[in-house]
């Protein structure tokens, strides 16, 4: 059976919490209940770092404007994640070439990844911190699913996926305008900051 749907889905997922999704395939490969997961995935140190990242990530991705800092950070992070585990899992199944699914997996982890930055920029405009809550909640809680999917039903989950990334695609075109709001408030903050530690740095005359 081709793993691709597998290496596509956790592709779409780790662009959205890639911790999460090398946590949920090692306990899944490890508790026997999927076949497919690599025993690299499977050690008991790497569970434990994706454990403690995914906590850290946990935290951050509900703070206003903290989440689009984690994000800035991780937009190298997932895809290449992303891109590590659909290698790991073509290896184990030997259906596909490590290089393509390695292609595939971090190709769609970027640009799940793009359209969950974008989307944080868009509901950072927002000056409440609840809808921070609700979407990062809202995506763990839809990462768990479709991966827990993929394990059983692998070609279900890849439609799952695929449908959410196009989804994503067309919600980011609408935010469009907020998403630019939010640059232009992280530019006057950044400048605001400049110019403050210029002041304090001036030299008294």
């Amino acid at each position: 059976m081709s793993v691709l749907p597998l290496v596509f889905t956790s592709g779409w997922a780790s662009g959205i919490n890639a911790y999460a999704v090398v946590l949920l395939l090692g306990v899944f490969g490890a508790t026997g209940l999927a076949d497919e997961v690599p025993e690299s995935l499977q050690r008991t140190d790497v569970l434990v770092v994706a454990g403690l990242l995914f906590l850290c990530e946990a935290v951050a991705d509900k703070i206003p404007y903290v989440d689009s800092a984690w994000d800035t950070v991780h937009t190298v992070v997932r895809p290449v994640a992303g891109a590590v585990v659909a290698a790991l899992l073509a290896g184990t199944s030997g259906s596909l070439p490590e290089l393509a699914a390695g292609a595939v997996g971090g190709s769609t982890a970027l640009m799940s990844h793009l359209v969950k930055a974008g989307t944080r920029m868009a509901v950072n405009t927002s000056p409440e911190p609840f809808s921070n809550v609700g979407v990062s909640v809202a995506e763990d809680l839809g990462v768990a699913g479709v991966i827990t999917l993929a394990v059983f039903h692998p070609v279900a989950a890849a439609v799952v996926a695929g449908s959410l990334l196009l989804l994503g695609m067309v919600i980011l075109v609408f935010l469009a305008s907020r998403i630019r709001r939010f640059l232009r408030r992280r530019a006057q903050r950044r400048e605001e900051r400049s110019l403050a530690g210029a002041g304090r740095h001036r030299p008294h005359g």
